[in-house]
């Protein structure tokens, strides 16, 4: 199956963003999407009585500390993955938490979740996928746990993976309308900073792995395009 957007693999006209032209703007608005959503469900957490956690086997016992947004750049960069698969991943995880609404995405399963959706979704769209020994590779997981997750969440969605067209668009304008946003609220921010202080705005601290894995030091990475 072709992946759903324009061109060669793109979603729609954002294909990158100005900055970076190998980054796909959809990367930068679904890790904002997603940042701010689980910001806001780890302040839940703790006192969440949602029943039982159906994404429980997606859960780590820390959060990585690797970002959302350069786990997502990470999965582009070493994937043959269309950005479409993204966006339909997105879908995958936007689906579970309606479906079992006892859960959660939260920062200790949110990376999980992103890497089991985007190989599930290059299985769907993609006629070249990478095998799961890869995505386990680029994911920071083991073979054994990548199978598992995608099995897992293949019942959990009830095997029900297609995203029509008119779906497919519906999560795109979502996005699209959540960068926007978002890029709004950052010049406002700045127009701010500079008028009221000369301070240097600190950025995030941390260290950049999940598991075993960095975002600049990438592990020996298999020959993409085998089927697993």
């Amino acid at each position: 199956m072709k992946p759903i957007g324009g061109g060669d693999g793109g979603v729609g006209g954002w294909d990158s963003t100005e900055s970076d032209p190998k980054t796909p703007r959809v990367l930068t608005a679904l890790s904002q999407v997603l940042e701010r959503l689980i910001a806001r469900n780890d302040d839940l957490l703790e006192e969440w009585i949602g029943g039982d956690d159906a994404l429980h086997g997606f859960r780590g016992a820390k959060a990585p500390g690797i970002s959302v947004a350069k786990y997502l750049e990470r999965m582009h960069r070493f994937t043959s993955c269309s950005p479409s698969c993204f966006v339909v991943a997105f879908a995958y995880v936007d689906r579970l938490v309606h479906l079992h609404p006892g859960s959660l995405v939260v920062s200790t399963n949110v990376h999980r979740l992103i890497v089991t959706g985007v190989l599930i979704a290059s299985k769907v769209l993609d006629d070249l996928h990478d095998s799961n020994q890869f995505f386990a590779r680029v994911g920071g997981v083991t073979k054994r746990e990548m199978n598992r997750m995608e099995l897992e969440m293949l019942f959990l969605l009830d095997f029900k993976v297609s995203v029509s067209p008119s779906v497919f668009k519906t999560y795109c304008e979502h996005l699209e309308k959540e960068l926007r946003l978002a890029e709004v609220d950052r010049k406002s921010h700045h127009h701010r900073t500079v008028h009221d202080s000369f301070d240097d705005v600190g950025g995030s601290g941390g260290g950049e792995d999940i598991e075993t894995v960095t975002d600049d030091d990438a592990p020996p990475l298999p020959s993409p395009g085998s089927v697993g």
